[in-house]
């Protein structure tokens, strides 16, 4: 695998991996100077970051009056964060407006974070994609590159995703818990899958997000059940491009 390449697949799992980053938008009340919030995300059908965020919040304000802003998202418990990755995405950040568009964005929104289902509607809060311009990427010392053409698009999204993750959910929480325990994630609250792409999938555990790879990637549902049959039975978490026996 070449550098470009790898950096191109770490840079998509860290954005994967994480769940929230450091807003930067251009400040209207002080004009020239950046204006820097937390805000969460997960991705939309094409990979791209989906907020929501409330209508009076300072940064809103910023992005009705010029779109242009950044997330840098790094990894998250990192004892030196000059060691680890992390990823500034340069971006224009889009109001959704079609409802049909609205309501696909909520339905996976709320999938990977249930309490803010109230804020869309009840406290004016509203749907915003981040489309992607460029990429920096760290990788750690000596990693630093600009990136470009990083593919995010999921192909499970919609009912083909939805319909795996309400099955595992519903029918294969044993299989869900053993992930857990493969992985060593915390265990005190039960898990649930609110996501699938075709390198990996997403528990929520609480209110914490967990994007776990698959050993290699999944080009159609028929592949990704396998992959997660395959790991309910693992003991251990292969290595990526390792196959189970």
């Amino acid at each position: 695998m070449s550098v470009k390449v790898k950096d191109l697949k770490d840079a998509r799992q860290l954005l994967l991996k994480e769940y929230r980053g450091a807003l930067a938008t251009l400040s209207q009340s002080l004009p020239g100077f950046p204006f820097g919030s937390a805000v969460p995300y997960c991705l939309d059908a094409a990979g791209r970051p989906l907020l929501l965020i409330s209508r009076i919040a300072q940064h809103t304000r910023n992005l009705q009056a010029d779109g242009r802003c950044s997330l840098l998202v790094g990894e998250r418990g990192a004892l030196d964060v000059q060691a680890t990755g992390r990823l500034t995405l340069v971006a224009e950040a889009r109001q959704l407006q079609d409802e049909v568009l609205i309501e696909m964005a909520a339905a996976r929104y709320y999938r990977y974070f249930p309490a803010a289902r109230n804020y869309h509607r009840a406290h004016d809060f509203d749907f915003w994609v981040l489309e992607p311009v460029r990429w920096r990427f760290i990788g750690g010392f000596g990693s630093i590159h600009w990136l470009e053409g990083v593919e995010l698009a999921n192909p499970f999204a919609g009912e083909a995703e939805a319909g795996m993750i309400e099955h595992m959910n519903r029918d294969h929480v044993e299989a869900i818990a053993h992930y857990v325990e493969l992985v060593g994630l915390p265990a005190d609250e039960p898990a649930e899958m609110v996501g699938i792409d075709s390198e990996g999938f997403h528990l929520r555990i609480g209110q914490a997000l967990h994007w776990l790879p698959f050993p290699t990637p999944c080009n159609n549902p028929a592949m990704v059940r396998q992959a997660l049959v395959q790991l309910a039975h693992a003991a251990v978490w292969p290595a990526a491009g390792q196959e189970q026996a």
